[in-house]
């Protein structure tokens, strides 16, 4: 087999072992056995048992399954009828209500573990239990978990395992938990004093001030990346009418992710015609009892006065560019946008930053000719080249197909998978991409951007989306080159992609260890005692002047003290200013993970090293001024 089918079946294979590990220890009648698929890293088993496991239980079940193993038990499958399947499973519940949603034709198959325990599953699985070994286990937690994840069903506790073909890859696996645990994004920027979460604001970081400096470096960043490819910044309203959602499709297609502020004729439906209701943007009245048909429905204009944050930048950028007529000879027009953004999510989805309902995004959308969609693609790739290697990350593409609520005309769906499709065929090969079918957004094809970390995690970040249908419902144009009015076709493109998440990510990438330029404050002055604080200013004002963010304590505390609290804070560089320094102008510094201290380097020499990590945005500090 392929190790990938290999680890399936014999991850599930386990599943089933644990199963019988835990019926054995606490009675065939203490357990109800719900479901227990194999997952990326082993597999888990649902369970109804009376008490709590917790870890002190993991070894014990961890035995039992050695126990089991050590038998050599064959697995037999059978298939069986829905009836015979009832009557086998009369006593588990779960079981029981999965075999009555089944179709009274289903080919409905069960394995055998030895004699005394069956489970109903599709296979495939080993023929013999001493199959299994050799290979690597752990139980490494038990939570909760609703009966197909229903809070008004029972509540079940989930048995999570970890399955390796050895003890090497097990081992490995659990240090890079471990490692992972120590990145968490959420525990670094509590101990970074980086942003903080509230629950009067579900979802909605506060960036605290050492957090928002690294925030607007960013943002910088990506400002001087896209101004030298072109593209031109604006910014737009927060919140919109009902009207804008309904003409760019997201009332019909994602109204139960968007914030919703009431008018005072309360919620309008949603059943309506986007060409009818697009009219009425040019209805100037402002009498209450004007009557607007869209569609089947009728609407008194104080309907439409509901308003909705806006969860997306595009119908923005289509306003914006509709405010006025353009030729062939102005395209591409490129129209970056760093606007907050809210997306309502449900609780139990929220993390950290990872998912978040207010965020940023280093939004863009390009309105091109359709002979211009290759080469503008491949120069935004180009922008995501440069910048996921700036992060030292490496990343692969993924082309997003039509999705289910689709909108638009199939025709035209198919024409931009072609164009996205022959732009990767080029850019990465045929092989060189993956195609996620069904992920695309409900208004065109995109092209998602796979970056890997540290860990060798992946997260999609960049996005690069095709869009016929907005440009057409805005009724956007320019006039071609032949006087011709012509549709443009839009580029959504971003490469941090929420800016929120982004940072979440690096966090953990880089361990809360920044480079130069990402850092919160790049320098910290730690003046030896109070009589050196004069110089020290002298030098603060001489880092500001070249835009490097610096702190400085001028307490009458320890030297120690200060220089632990900057490390703490894993400053890049900590300059120690005393008589010397001051005497001749000079810095000692202490570089970030580094025991020895850099003497008597001249402050001019120390500004430009400053100024070479900013401006090639450096991954790596300057260890040494020799």
């Amino acid at each position: 087999m392929e190790k990938e089918e290999f680890l399936q079946v014999y991850r599930h294979s386990m599943a089933h072992i644990l199963a019988k590990a835990v019926i054995e220890l606490y009675g065939k009648e203490n357990v109800q056995y719900a479901i227990g698929p194999q997952i990326d890293d082993g597999c888990y088993y649902d369970f109804l048992i009376n008490g709590s496991l917790g870890q002190d239980d993991f070894k014990t079940i961890e035995e039992k399954m050695r126990e089991i193993i050590k038998r050599r038990e064959t697995w037999t499958r059978k298939e069986v009828s829905k009836a015979e399947a009832l009557e086998m499973f009369k006593d588990q519940k779960f079981k029981t209500e999965l075999i009555v949603d089944l179709p009274e034709d289903e080919v409905i198959t069960v394995y055998y573990t030895g004699d005394d325990y069956v489970d109903l599953c599709r296979g495939p699985h080993v023929e013999n239990s001493q199959e299994l070994m050799n290979v690597a286990y752990q139980v490494h937690s038990v939570s909760s978990a609703y009966w197909r994840g229903d809070e008004h069903r029972d509540q079940l506790q989930r048995i999570y395992l970890y399955v390796f073909p050895n003890k090497n890859e097990l081992k490995a696996h659990i240090n890079m938990i471990k490692e992972a645990l120590e990145r968490d994004h959420k525990k670094l920027g509590a101990a970074l004093d980086l942003f903080m979460f509230d629950e009067t604001a579900p979802g909605m970081p506060y960036w605290l001030p050492r957090g928002w400096k690294m925030y607007q470096a960013l943002l910088k960043y990506s400002r001087e990346i896209q101004s030298l490819h072109g593209y031109t910044e604006i910014a737009a309203p927060l919140v919109n009418n009902k009207k804008l959602w309904l003409i760019s499709g997201h009332w019909a297609h994602y109204l139960n992710n968007m914030f919703i502020v009431p008018g005072i004729g309360g919620y309008a439906k949603a059943d309506v015609n986007i060409n009818d209701v697009a009219e009425t943007l040019n209805d100037n009245s402002s009498s209450k009892n004007v009557k607007i048909q869209a569609g089947s429905v009728i609407y008194n204009r104080e309907e439409l006065d509901t308003m909705a944050a806006k969860p997306m930048n595009c119908p923005n950028a289509m306003m914006t560019y509709k405010r006025t007529n353009h030729s062939y000879k102005e395209l591409p027009i490129r129209y970056s946008e760093y606007d907050v953004l809210h997306r309502k999510e449900k609780s139990g989805q929220m993390n950290g930053l990872f998912r978040v309902q207010e965020f940023r995004q280093d939004d863009d959308h390009t309105f091109v000719m359709r002979s211009q969609i290759k080469d503008e693609i491949a120069d935004i790739i180009a922008i995501a080249d440069e910048i996921y290697t700036t992060f030292g990350v490496t990343y692969r593409a993924e082309l997003s197909t039509r999705p289910d609520d689709y909108m638009g005309d199939i025709e035209v769906w198919n024409e931009a998978e072609a164009s996205l499709k022959e732009i990767l065929d080029e850019k990465y090969g045929v092989d060189g991409y993956e195609i996620n079918e069904g992920d695309g957004a409900f208004y065109g094809p995109k092209i998602d951007l796979q970056i890997k970390d540290a860990l060798g995690r992946e997260w999609q970040c960049g996005t690069i989306q095709l869009d016929f249908q907005l440009p057409h419902n805005f009724g956007l144009t320019y006039q071609n080159s032949d006087g011709e009015m012509e549709m443009p076709v839009v580029i959504h493109r971003a490469i941090y992609g929420s800016l929120e998440r982004f940072i979440g990510i690096i966090i953990e990438n880089f361990k809360g260890i920044f480079p130069f330029w990402l850092s919160p404050y790049q320098v910290a002055l730690v003046p030896i005692r109070t009589e050196h604080n004069e110089y020290a200013k002298k030098v603060e004002e001489a880092l500001l002047a070249r835009e490097i963010r610096v702190e400085a304590d001028y307490s009458d505390n320890n030297m120690k003290e200060k220089i632990k609290k900057y490390k703490n804070y894993k400053d890049p560089y900590i300059l120690v200013l005393g008589d010397r320094e001051a005497e001749e102008t000079t810095v000692s510094i202490n570089v970030r993970g580094s025991n020895k201290q850099i003497q008597n380097v001249p402050l001019d020499k120390f500004l430009e090293m400053c100024d070479t990590l900013n401006n090639t945005h450096a991954l790596e500090l300057i260890q040494s001024l020799d």
